[in-house]
């Protein structure tokens, strides 16, 4: 009986990333019999593999189940997934393989327009002719790339997902000028250089945005891993387009019509993909836009929204233009001009910002101090956010509907009045409704809201508390 309890007594046991555990078991003949690995179903099948003990004929080894990771998913999903990555890692790369096969075709078809407007076909075409419409093509694109960088490179981070989905429609309406090209010979060099320069900033914009959603989705320190899975996704996808452009273009390549409603309905396909896709990302951190919704609720209801329901909330197609225009990291110098305007900006000001409210123009300008941390500016945005809610309708707390209903009576000259009145609702309001952000599972130790890098220093107010 003894020997029975020993063979049904687990040994050891393992198990891969947050599956569940097998047992390991010693079998009559002293070799090891492992169970069943629970197959979950991102799991691929591998090959069969005949367990042998150690003398070449036994049962139950390790090789008997199948291998943590094989197949296909070992080839195009990052090691230890589902665990290693953010949750909407998967939802979010199928519609966006989904979205690269339907840009795929229609980028097949794009080329085929611009080769044949370029005279790839036609004896009379000039090499030469050609080789100066590539050449002013690319380099329109080139200059393009840089000068968007240089404009937009720093806001791609706090608005990921809305120029991810610029840069995709960007795209499509790049493609839908090449395929126009031929049709109007004279401008076909002035209209692939146009397109050209829109790939180009899609390519800057949509590069940009994927490394900072490939920061979101690696949770192991493993973003080359994530970002190459990714690569490695894309290549397969193109791979797939690219054959079934070959069984396409046959079809369509001598008639116009047929082609262009392919490349509409593979664009409409495209779009939409996009938007699934960009709408399944469930992102941690606050921008502008989350901040404005999970404190707008905040202040109506009393609650936090978490960030699945914020995510899904987030504008996507109007997240460009806020109705506040609000300003973090401003230069000092941009706000007072004299030793009174200096004073009355300090007065009442008791943490390391500055901050000026425009009611007219309902713009809020705010100035960091050096010792600002990531705490700070989330509460400096949230203070300028609370002063544009005084001009919105909607149910606000006592304290603020009464600086409302001041603010909607009064004259421009109590923006200082209000500035600092609502420092003090804040001293209240702001620890509470920092403490239900982390609790509903944001990440308020960084941000994703836009800071310029200007930084001041001013003497204290005498209100000033010593932290």
């Amino acid at each position: 009986m003894a020997d029975v309890a020993s063979l049904e007594t687990p040994l050891c046991s393992e198990q891969f990333g947050s599956g569940a555990a097998r047992g390991c078991r010693a079998a009559p003949d002293g070799s090891l019999q492992w169970e069943a690995e629970e197959r979950r179903w991102w799991r691929f099948p591998a090959f069969a593999v005949k367990p042998r003990g150690r003398e070449g004929d036994g049962e139950g080894s390790p090789g008997a189940a199948l291998l943590p990771l094989s197949g296909l998913q070992a080839v195009f999903l990052p090691q230890g997934f589902p665990d290693s990555v953010s949750p909407d890692y998967l939802p979010y790369q199928i519609w966006d393989s989904v979205q690269a096969f339907a840009s795929s075709l229609s980028g097949s078809l794009a080329t085929h327009a611009v080769l044949l407007g370029i005279g790839v076909g036609n004896a009379k075409a000039s090499v030469s002719a050609a080789t100066a419409t590539w050449l002013v093509k690319d380099s329109t694109g080139m200059l393009g790339r840089i000068i968007f960088a240089w404009w937009k490179g720093g806001k791609l981070d706090c608005n990921a997902k809305q120029w991810r989905l610029f840069a995709d429609i960007l795209n499509d309406l790049a493609m839908f000028l090449e395929i126009m090209a031929p049709i109007y010979p004279i401008c076909f060099t002035m209209t692939v250089s146009t397109s050209n320069l829109a790939k180009c900033i899609v390519s800057v914009a949509g590069g940009a945005t994927r490394a900072a959603l490939t920061v979101h989705q690696a949770r192991r320190n493993n973003m080359a891993d994530v970002s190459a899975k990714d690569s490695s996704q894309e290549t397969l996808v193109n791979l797939a387009g690219l054959l079934v452009s070959l069984l396409m273009l046959p079809l369509v390549s001598d008639c116009p019509s047929l082609s262009l409603g392919c490349f509409f309905l593979l664009t409409t396909l495209h779009i939409y993909a996009n938007y699934r896709a960009v709408r399944a990302l469930v992102i941690e951190t606050l921008n502008e836009s989350r901040l404005q919704l999970v404190l707008k609720h905040f202040l109506q209801r009393g609650e936090i929204l978490d960030p699945t329901s914020a995510n899904q909330m987030e504008p996507l197609w109007t997240g460009f233009w806020p109705s506040l225009s609000l300003s973090l990291g401003v230069p000092l110098h941009r706000l007072i001009s004299s030793v009174f305007e200096l004073q009355q900006l300090v007065e009442g000001h008791q943490e390391p910002y500055l901050l000026c409210w425009n009611q007219s123009r309902n713009q809020v300008q705010v100035v960091l101090s050096q010792m600002a941390g990531p705490e700070t500016i989330l509460r400096a945005a949230t203070h300028g956010l609370v002063l544009g809610a005084l001009q919105e309708d909607g149910p606000l707390p006592e304290e603020l509907e009464e600086l409302r209903n001041r603010v909607r009576a009064g004259a421009e000259k109590d923006s200082w009045v209000i500035i600092r009145e609502t420092h003090q609702v804040l001293n209240k309001l702001f620890p509470k409704f920092l403490k239900g952000l982390q609790t509903a599972g944001w990440k308020t130790e960084k941000h994703q809201l836009e800071v310029d890098e200007w930084r001041a220093t001013w003497l204290l107010s005498p209100e000033k508390k010593v932290l």
